[in-house]
């Protein structure tokens, strides 16, 4: 495989071309308009455009893509996530164009991609389910009766698609039949499917998911797990590896049953197993048959680059390491930086970076798409980069993943880092309480607010203090006023 084309843009474009370069293989960047100038289009040996911004019109345009990569003799396709990473149809024309495709089967994709139809697939494997319907629901009274059988309160979900879309939780009966109109209509809308099934929802669960791998060969292990549980609107913000509740009997319970879902699909790739965990109970999710988005700290606490791996297995290589190799090194922690402003609900809040500098230091990565005075498109996901910091514990992963986040500065948008300052100093995070309502439970604005606050008061009285400790060393030294810079002269304000 000497040339890869990444169908995807922003920081996962980028950090996948990283790893091919480092493997010596040449990358082909494909981009819309509103990306002519993006840094994965620059980093690349190549790269084509697709088409208007609109996603509909470049991104997700699959035969395009393809037909571009046999113009171009492209050795195989990286998805990346989202877009077109899951999916089926497109991974089968481009594996009948005969290119590799960088990802899972398309039947694998096909099994998981519904949800009741992983359910489905994993019950023989005896993986344990939560209490739900094993088929689409569309009558009302019958799902009604369903809900009630299951006992409120319940979750209702789009059996297509992910990321939180077509997803309800329903309180009590008097809430249900609005609440499955909604998740129906915002699912055809999403997925093209309007199809949902319902599940127990258990309110003080975390979200775990573990780590798969799968060669060619039948080979598959798991990479321990991730703690998922800090999410807004369904959608993860923090995550970190290992988990800080699980015992190392749950934890080998949790990635044997993994083996088994990829199993059941004959998994072939990098993929994540999604788990409920609760006061030591765990059961399915759903899968993802693509790279996560919060991958790094995997590779941070094993040492393994997962998109090298998916590379490596796509062109035929079987895993040359064993279950037993494979051991947790230290405590690694992700903060997710979206253009978004926590004090108005998250919503996106695009700009130009006006400025932009990444922490760095020992242990800390920055996987990131974009660069001082880049015009942040309103087309796309809002997520900057990531930030992915390790530490030889879960105490030191925390305390150096608040001093980069503080040495992190961006301005020209708002985004998501003080509220994930906010989370890293909280009691529940710190204990590891928290569970996937610490949004609604913990966070209000103002308390981001008052935090915002009492750092700008501290800074202010550590600078009063140390330009009067300056004022009056320097009235005491015999300097010429033209000598001294106007920040010398001021005053302690």
């Amino acid at each position: 495989m000497k040339k890869i084309m990444v169908a995807n843009r922003g920081e996962i474009a980028l950090r996948i071309m990283k790893t091919c370069k480092k493997m010596g293989i040449e990358t082909v960047a494909v981009y819309s308009e509103a990306d002519a100038h993006a840094a994965h289009v620059q980093f690349a040996d190549q790269s084509v455009l697709l088409g208007p911004a609109p996603s509909s019109q470049s991104y997700l345009k699959g035969d395009l893509i393809v037909q571009k990569a046999l113009e171009l003799g492209v050795d195989g396709i990286h998805p990346g996530y989202g877009f077109l990473s899951e999916n089926a149809e497109f991974a089968r024309t481009v594996i009948q164009a005969g290119i590799a495709f960088i990802g899972p089967s398309p039947e694998a994709m096909e099994i998981m991609g519904s949800k009741l139809g992983a359910k489905a697939a994993v019950k023989q494997f005896q993986v344990p389910l939560l209490p739900g319907t094993e088929e689409a629901i569309s009558d009302v009274e019958e799902a009604k009766t369903i809900a009630h059988s299951i006992g409120f309160p319940v979750l209702i979900k789009a059996s297509a698609g992910g990321g939180g879309k077509g997803m309800r939780i329903v309180e009590e009966s008097s809430q249900f039949e609005e609440a499955l109109l909604r998740a129906r209509s915002e699912a055809m809308n999403s997925f093209g499917d309007g199809s949902v099934f319902i599940e127990k929802y258990i309110g003080t669960a975390k979200h775990i998911e573990i780590q798969v791998l799968g060669d060619q060969q039948g080979n598959i292990l798991y990479l321990f797990e991730r703690e998922c549980s800090v999410q807004r609107r369904h959608q993860k913000v923090v995550e970190e590896a290992p988990s800080s509740v699980l015992s190392s009997d749950t934890r080998q319970k949790m990635g044997e049953a993994a083996v088994q879902v990829a199993k059941a699909c004959a998994y072939t790739g990098a993929g994540t197993v999604e788990f409920i965990y609760n006061q030591g109970d765990f059961y399915f999710l759903e899968m993802n048959t693509r790279l996560q988005v919060e991958h790094p700290v995997t590779e941070m606490i094993t040492g393994l680059d997962l998109v090298e791996w998916q590379i490596r297995i796509a062109r035929g290589e079987a895993l040359n390491i064993q279950q037993k190799d494979l051991k947790i090194n230290g405590h690694a922690i992700e903060v997710r930086v979206y253009a978004e402003d926590p004090l108005n609900q998250f919503l996106p809040d695009v700009g130009k970076l006006s400025r932009y500098r990444e922490p760095q230091g020992q242990g800390v990565r920055v996987d990131s798409g974009v660069y001082e005075n880049m015009e942040i498109p309103i087309h796309y996901d809002p997520m900057l980069s990531k930030l992915i910091v390790h530490g030889n514990t879960r105490q030191e992963a925390i305390e150096k993943t608040r001093k980069a986040i503080a040495e992190y500065e961006i301005e020209g948008a708002c985004t998501t880092l003080d509220f994930c300052r906010f989370v890293l100093n909280h009691p529940s995070f710190l204990d590891g309480s928290f569970t996937t309502r610490f949004v609604e439970q913990h966070f209000k604005p103002k308390m981001l607010r008052a935090s915002v606050s009492e750092d700008i008061e501290s800074i202010a009285v550590a600078v009063a203090a140390e330009l009067m400790h300056r004022q009056a060393h320097l009235n005491g030294a015999e300097l010429q006023e033209n000598t001294l810079s106007s920040w010398q002269l001021r005053q302690g304000f």
